[in-house]
C-alpha cells in the first residue's frame, strides 16, 4: 500500500486526494490473482469455464466452485475472493427472487446485471446473452470475455474466433482448451475445470456441463 493510500482505503465509498477509490483497487488486485474465468457467447448458447486452482488436496472435489446458478435461465461465474463472490451471488439471487414473485417471469439478464463477474443466459425471447462486471461497477455485453490471472493470454486466443457462428459443443471444447493452455503448470497450482452451459440444448436451464462432454 503507497503512502498516500493511508486513511483513504477504509471505505470503497472514499476517494483519495486524487480521485482513487483504493478498495476497488484492491479488488482488481485479487481478481487478477485468481483462476482465470472465461464466458463464450455462440449462437445457441453461452459457455462459462473455471481455472478452479486446488488449494489443498484434502478438500472434496466439489468445494469451492465459482459456478453458481442465479435463477432457472441464469449462471455466473465470479474470479477474486470467492466470500466477496457468494455475496454478490447471494444479492442476484434475491433479485431475480423478487422479480419474479412481482412480475411471475425470469428476470431479464440486462436487468439483472444493472443491479448486482460474468452473468449468463439463454431464453426463447432473448436468445444467448452474456455481460462481465468489474470490481468498479462498470458492465458491457460481451461474445467473448476472461478474468482472472490469465486474462490477457485468454483475451488473445479468444479474439481469434467467429464465436457469433460457434455452437454451443463447439464452445464447450474451445472453452476447455483455452483454460487448459493459459494454465502455467510451472507457477500455478493443480487445477479443476468447471465448464457450465446455458442453451437450447439444455432448454434453457443453467447447468454443468457433463463431463462425458469435455
Amino acid at each position: 500500500m503507497s503512502s498516500i493510500g493511508t486513511g483513504y482505503d477504509l471505505s470503497a465509498s472514499q476517494f483519495s486526494p486524487d480521485g482513487r477509490v483504493f478498495q476497488i483497487e484492491y479488488a482488481a488486485k485479487s481478481v487478477e490473482n485468481s483462476g482465470t474465468v472465461i464466458g463464450l457467447r455462440g449462437k445457441d448458447g453461452v459457455v462459462l469455464a473455471v481455472e478452479k486452482l486446488i488449494t489443498s488436496k484434502l478438500y472434496e472435489p466439489e468445494s469451492g466452485t465459482r459456478i453458481f446458478t442465479i435463477d432457472t435461465s441464469i449462471g455466473m461465474a465470479i474470479s477474486g475472493m470467492i466470500a466477496d463472490g457468494r455475496a454478490v451471488v447471494d444479492i442476484a439471487r434475491q433479485e431475480a427472487s423478487n422479480y419474479r414473485q412481482q412480475y411471475d417471469r425470469p428476470i431479464p439478464l440486462k436487468q439483472l446485471n444493472d443491479r448486482s463477474v460474468i452473468l449468463a443466459s439463454w431464453t426463447e425471447e432473448n436468445g444467448p446473452e452474456m455481460y462481465m462486471i468489474d470490481p468498479s461497477g462498470v458492465a458491457c455485453g460481451y461474445y467473448g470475455c476472461a478474468i482472472g490471472k490469465a486474462k490477457q493470454t485468454a483475451k488473445t486466443e479468444i479474439e481469434k474466433l467467429k464465436l457469433a457462428d460457434m455452437t454451443v459443443n463447439e464452445l464447450i471444447n474451445t472453452a476447455g482448451k483455452i483454460v487448459y493452455q493459459v494454465h502455467d503448470e510451472l507457477k500455478d497450482k493443480d487445477f479443476k475445470l468447471e465448464l457450465s452451459w446455458v442453451c437450447q440444448a439444455s432448454e434453457g436451464r443453467h447447468q454443468l456441463v457433463p463431463e462425458e462432454m469435455y
